[in-house]
């Protein structure tokens, strides 16, 4: 693990060009590009001569600019969240991830620079062929002298204090970098670079040795170098540098890079480290730091989450999907239904290999916690496919096991009473298992009753029943509250399946002004509820809201402590640093030592699991009553 000795922050006095010009667009600034696109498209449709492919490939190029980084985005995540050959331990967190939520903006700028270089030199800009040799040896010349020179020396210029408070210290304000980090700096930075970067591109055009080789193949080395270097994993085989010493002079690996961002002072090229050893500024422990990063294992997780996907496009609302996205709750965006393409080859990919993969990691009081993901989504649960599932629970389950994990919680449907009886079918098919296997049904009926207000004095119950509800109605009875049923025949189920007496009444009314609701229930009731009711769901998914005159509780979840590391996603519809029940009570069970297992009709005292997870750091989520 790597650790650096000072903290830096973002520009405390930003300089002039610090934001983008089309900051105030936010989402829309990619209309900016309409008119290129219409006359691009225009151009190529209708063009009876020689259609010019440099110019119409602008488009596509910058659509696979951005699909390009977005994979180096998701195999970053996913392998820091392994842990194999990661470099440093520390965390992302949510305001890193909305610094660097503007990551596009680079590739929007140079995609606004090619169409008015096109526009504005069609003499030399134009009908470029698909290679020249003599163009890609410029290049690849000019990079590494020039620009990788005054790149070094602008870099060094950026840490001077006046420029670094200014500038670049929105840019090291990421200890931890991921990919985009590369493309995270102030608007005036980004032009300096750009004008770097436009040496080589405009020799080649004024000498007539331009390709489109040498215009696209040299952005696409500009980017996956640059996703390369803030990667935060190594990935270079140290036989490599054995096979080709000078290598090490000439391609910077990751753990190289990762360490400018914790030292500070050091290792200060752009991609080619030659000049950091010309000027002495190597940092002593590269060598030391990259051969450790190779070596350096998966994580053996103690706690493993499994969750599972809800719908299609919640794919891009994981930790691996898209950051903006998952680093804020879950909700339909209009603009992934045009992702269909990715969207179908994810499914039919997980469909026909998937397995469990591991999305998140986090740290807390000494454990190693990760989520893993089963990829199926709510309805193929909800459809009869419960054979697939299971095998993929079990699969889980049995990887745990062999990871030495003390506790596998179940999340969403994966404990679904139907499909597992809540996940007794696995404790009966290994009775062997040392892991604890967890259906958090106690702290989720702990949290619902600790959301209800002291003074209710009834409660009115809706959904299906199950272990979750009966818990809550046994809690409910000990604190004098009654528990209303709409109808005898519900009355006499929850009856049948009570082993304790509960206050249960019936009524023919809506006028409890607290509705508890799980999973199953006619959702439209609530267009009978009283004004001003609340309702508290205690089931995994959140009930429809309805009524603008009434109050929706979260499903239920609690805030996470400060000291629970890597929180830089949202748990699907959840708000940020809240974490649901089910995934709590696993964390909680591991801290406490509790050798058993919370399966199939068992329940454990709600009041103590939740005492016990308050004792640990874990808070209510607040939510405005209003009386």
């Amino acid at each position: 693990m790597i650790c650096s000795n000072e903290t830096y922050y973002m520009a405390s006095q930003p300089g002039i060009l610090t934001d983008w010009p089309w900051k105030p667009l936010g989402s829309f600034k990619y209309v900016l590009m309409a008119p290129w696109v219409v006359q691009t498209i225009i151009y190529c449709v209708t063009a009876s001569h020689e259609r010019d492919l440099a110019y119409c490939l602008i488009l596509p190029m910058l659509m696979a600019r951005l699909v390009h980084n977005q994979i180096w985005i998701s195999v970053s995540r996913h392998r820091s969240a392994q842990g194999k050959s990661r470099i440093i331990d520390r965390g992302l967190e949510f305001s890193q991830v909305d610094r660097e939520s503007n990551w596009d903006d680079y590739i929007l700028l140079t995609g606004h620079i090619m169409c008015l270089a096109y526009t504005m030199l069609p003499e030399v800009a134009s009908h470029l062929p698909v290679w020249r040799a003599d163009g890609v040896v410029l290049v690849a010349l000019l990079h590494a002298g020039p620009v990788e020179f005054l790149y070094y020396w602008f870099h060094r210029a950026l840490h001077h204090h006046f420029l670094y408070s200014r500038y670049h210290s929105h840019h090291h304000s990421s200890i931890v970098t991921q990919p985009i980090t590369a493309v995270a700096h102030p608007f005036a930075e980004v032009l300096a670079y750009v004008a770097l970067f436009a040496i080589p591109q405009f020799a080649t055009l004024f000498t007539k040795t331009a390709s489109i080789a040498s215009v696209y193949g040299y952005l696409f080395y500009i980017d996956f170098m640059n996703n390369l270097g803030h990667c935060n994993f190594e990935l270079f085989p140290k036989k490599l540098f054995s096979l080709f010493p000078f290598l090490k002079y000439l391609a910077y690996t990751p753990s190289f890079h990762s360490l400018h961002h914790t030292k500070f002072r050091t290792n200060y090229s752009l991609f080619m480290p030659i000049y950091d050893y010309i000027y002495g500024t190597v940092d002593d422990s590269t060598d030391e730091t990259y051969e450790m990063s190779l070596k350096r294992p998966k994580d053996s997780p103690d706690v493993v989450h499994l969750t599972h996907l809800t719908t299609p496009y919640s794919i891009y609302h994981l930790p691996l999907g898209f950051a903006s996205l998952a680093s804020n709750p879950q909700t339909a965006k209009w603009y992934l239904r045009f992702m269909w393409p990715f969207t179908f080859g994810f499914i039919a990919t997980g469909w026909i290999f998937g397995r469990t993969f591991v999305s998140e990691r986090n740290t807390f009081s000494k454990l190693n916690l990760q989520s893993w993901v089963v990829p199926r989504f709510t309805k193929q649960y909800l459809k009869g496919q419960s054979t697939s599932v299971n095998k993929l629970i079990e699969e889980a389950i049995l990887e745990a096991e062999s990871s030495a994990a003390k506790v596998l919680s179940l999340g969403l449907l994966n404990q679904q009473e139907e499909l597992n009886g809540n996940g007794q079918l696995y404790i009966h098919k290994f009775p062997e298992l040392k892991i604890k296997v967890i259906d958090g049904s106690s702290l989720a009926a702990a949290i619902a009753v600790n959301s209800i207000p002291e003074s209710t004095s009834q409660v009115l119950l809706r959904g299906k029943f199950n272990k979750v509800s009966l818990a809550i109605s046994i809690a409910l009875t000990k604190r004098n509250v009654q528990v209303a049923i709409l109808n005898k025949d519900e009355m006499t189920k929850l009856h049948s399946r009570l082993k304790a007496k509960v206050d249960l009444t019936l009524t023919a009314t809506f006028d409890a002004k607290i509705w508890l609701v799980g999973d199953g229930w006619d959702e439209n009731e609530q267009m009978r509820a009283a004004k001003g009711s609340i309702f508290i769901p205690f089931s995994q998914f959140p009930p429809k809201k309805m009524r603008k005159d009434c109050f929706y509780h979260y499903t239920p979840a609690m805030i996470a402590p400060s000291s629970f590391t890597n929180t830089h996603s949202c748990e699907n519809w959840l708000p940020r640093r809240a974490m649901s029940a089910w995934r709590i009570a696993g964390i909680v069970h591991a801290l406490e030592g509790w050798n058993v297992h919370e399966c199939g009709s068992t329940t454990f005292n709600i009041t103590q699991i939740w005492h016990a997870t308050i004792r640990h750091g874990f808070q209510p989520l607040e939510f405005d009553i209003p009386f």
